[in-house]
C-alpha cells in the first residue's frame, strides 16, 4: 500500500511543478504596431489572439509560446487603408490569414524582472528568427506578459515599395490565463 500512495504523490508534485498551461485572451489583450508614413507614426492592432503558452518562471527551458493574430483584424482607424493593408501586396490575408509566434527558448536577462525570449514569426508563410525582452507579471488568474521589438516588414513580404518606413514596432500585452 506504502509504494502506491508514494506514486500518486510523485505524480502529483510533478504535476504541479510542470509549467502552467495557459490560454492567451483576447478580451483585455493588446497587439499593437506602430510605423512611420510619410514621416507620421501610423498605429494600429491586431486581435483574434490564440494559441497556448505553458510558463512557470522557475522552469524556463519547459515553457513554451504558440501564439497567433487574425491577420484581417487589422485595425489602424481608417477603414479603406485596412482594406488596402488586407490586400495582396501587404498582409494577403486571403491566403495567409493568421500572424504566428512560436518560442524556440526563454532564458532570464540581465535586467531584474526581465525574460528574453527566442522564436519564429512567421507572417505571409514567410518565417523569421525574431528576439525580445518581455515582463510576466502574475495575475489572479494567470499571467500578464509584456513586450516590445521592431521588424523590417520587407522581410515578411509585406508592403512592397510603398511609402511606409521599413521597419516597425509591434508592441504586446498579453493576458493569458489558466486553461
Amino acid at each position: 500500500m506504502k509504494p502506491v500512495i508514494r506514486i500518486v504523490a510523485v505524480l502529483l508534485l510533478m504535476a504541479f511543478s510542470l509549467p502552467q498551461a495557459l490560454i492567451p485572451s483576447d478580451n483585455g489583450s493588446k497587439v499593437q504596431f506602430r510605423i512611420k508614413n510619410f514621416g507620421f507614426n501610423v498605429t494600429g492592432t491586431f486581435t483574434g489572439l490564440q494559441g497556448s503558452i505553458r510558463f512557470d518562471p522557475n522552469d524556463l527551458p519547459n515553457s513554451h509560446f504558440e501564439v497567433s493574430v487574425d491577420a484581417k483584424t487589422i485595425n489602424t482607424g481608417i477603414d479603406m487603408r485596412d482594406e488596402h493593408l488586407r490586400k495582396t501586396d501587404y498582409f494577403d490575408v486571403e491566403n495567409y490569414p493568421h500572424i504566428q509566434f512560436v518560442s524556440v527558448k526563454i532564458s532570464p536577462s540581465t535586467k531584474s524582472g526581465t525574460l528574453f525570449i527566442f522564436g519564429k514569426l512567421s507572417i505571409k508563410n514567410v518565417t523569421k528568427d525574431i528576439s525580445f525582452p518581455f515582463t510576466a507579471v502574475p495575475t489572479e488568474n494567470g499571467y500578464l506578459f509584456k513586450g516590445e521589438f521592431k521588424i523590417n516588414r520587407k522581410d515578411f513580404k509585406v508592403g512592397g515599395g510603398s511609402t511606409v518606413a521599413d521597419n516597425l514596432t509591434v508592441m504586446l500585452s498579453v493576458v493569458a490565463k489558466k486553461a
